[in-house]
């Protein structure tokens, strides 16, 4: 299953010509439009510098987690995900990190606690991600980076039906979680000084 989508995405990466390429496009390289592999597509761009695509790719991630929780099987980009470009340097980051992250999925990852790693109805999982792609929406300064690494984990665990990298996402999403809530506690204390402080003035 591994060889063939790394090299699928390699040579798709090496024949871009374009210099603006759509999510489409990335979604048509990638394969299969089912869950995992749409979550893994949405959320390694959001690890990149790139302005702007967070709040994207942030509100298709929740779009998807509200389909999981409503148990809906299939799966599809919204359109203005879909309509989303990126940079032909960017796009073929992206298509080299997914590259990376099949490969070394491929030598870990396998069938297992495949019960875990089911996009059930109402599930856990499901409330995880719409959780995480929130945090991604956020305005936060490198605040994508640990959502998205659990957003990748979960999407692998589903991908390869392994229980076990889903419960490793989901212990990021939880510890993304905590993070972000005490880098917002901070911001809120310190702007409350800075107020009291000009008003004391």
């Amino acid at each position: 299953m591994t060889a063939p989508i790394v090299r699928r995405l390699r040579e798709t990466a090496a024949a871009l010509s374009e210099e603006r390429v759509s999510m489409q496009t990335l979604a048509h390289a990638h394969g299969s439009a089912a869950h995992g592999t749409l979550l893994l597509l949405m959320s390694v761009p959001c690890i990149l510098p790139v302005p702007g695509v967070g709040t994207v790719l942030g509100f298709g991630m929740a779009a998807l987690a509200v389909a999981m929780w409503q148990g809906h099987s299939s799966a599809c980009l919204p359109r203005r995900v879909a309509e989303l470009e990126l940079s032909r340097h960017w796009a073929q980051r992206v298509l080299g990190m997914l590259a990376s992250a099949y490969t070394m999925a491929g030598r870990l990852a396998r069938a297992r606690l495949s019960h875990l790693a089911s996009p059930g109805r109402r599930s856990w999982t499901a409330a995880a991600i719409g959780l995480m792609a929130f945090i991604v929406m956020l305005p936060i300064p490198f605040g994508n980076l640990l959502p998205s690494l659990a957003l990748m984990l979960i999407g692998l665990g589903l991908v390869f039906h392994d229980g076990l990298a889903v419960v490793l996402g989901l212990a990021m999403a939880g510890f993304a979680f905590l993070v972000t809530a005490g880098l917002m506690l901070l911001a809120w204390v310190w702007g409350s000084e800075w107020v009291l402080g000009l008003v004391s003035m």
